[in-house]
């Protein structure tokens, strides 16, 4: 799963991609968690947009539970499978854009965070759904590379195959599909990221 991530200058990054910025500022975010709202590219008729949107999906046969916890990930796999995500994935889809990424290994009982980015440093583009102002991103089994660390990984499009995945008159399933993963690098990474409240360029940096 894809649980945390980085996103740095959010609007100069995407400034050649979307017509209009909604409310969203040019910040960096080294710790950008669930339940924040965080920004994201979605596409009307007169063009696209960078908005916020809270990380989290609920569903709306959900609110008849006493607990849910909103969905972040949502697996490629079974996109077509689930009411809520086959319909999202026909009607309602997003890019979100990010610098890199944060999974965590599982040695005997400890956690330990790795902090993944592409290996040419360019901006990353996750492919989502959105619904309601909340959005949750879709993931795919991890290549052989990133499974030494964990056994997902975000599904990341091609800057040039956005407009593709936006136009929901296309078959977002034979798109996805299509899509090889980058070559992304990683390393480990304190332990300052797994709490919220850190968040500046140190979290991202090697362990010595």
């Amino acid at each position: 799963m894809c649980g945390r991530y980085s996103i740095r200058k959010p609007v100069s990054k995407t400034a050649d991609l979307v017509k209009t910025n909604i409310k969203v500022e040019d910040t960096d975010n080294y710790n950008a968690h669930p339940s924040q709202q965080l920004p994201i590219i979605k596409s009307y008729t007169n063009g696209k947009t960078l908005e916020l949107c809270e990380w989290g999906l609920v569903p709306s046969w959900s609110k008849k539970l006493d607990k849910f916890s909103p969905l972040i990930n949502a697996r490629k796999e079974t996109l077509m499978e689930k009411v809520t995500f086959k319909n999202l994935i026909q009607t309602s889809r997003c890019i979100v854009p990010a610098d890199g990424y944060y999974e965590w290994k599982r040695e005997d009982k400890k956690k330990i965070p790795y902090y993944f980015s592409k290996e040419d440093d360019e901006i990353m583009f996750f492919a989502g759904i959105h619904q309601n102002n909340q959005f949750c991103i879709i993931t795919r089994e991890a290549t052989e590379k990133i499974s030494t660390i964990h056994h997902r990984e975000p599904m990341i499009i091609n800057q040039s195959q956005i407009n593709n995945y936006l136009n929901i008159k296309k078959d977002a399933m034979e798109i996805l599909n299509s899509i090889k993963p980058p070559n992304l690098k990683f390393h480990e990474i304190s332990k300052d990221v797994n709490n919220p409240i850190n968040n500046d360029p140190s979290i991202i940096n090697p362990v010595k």
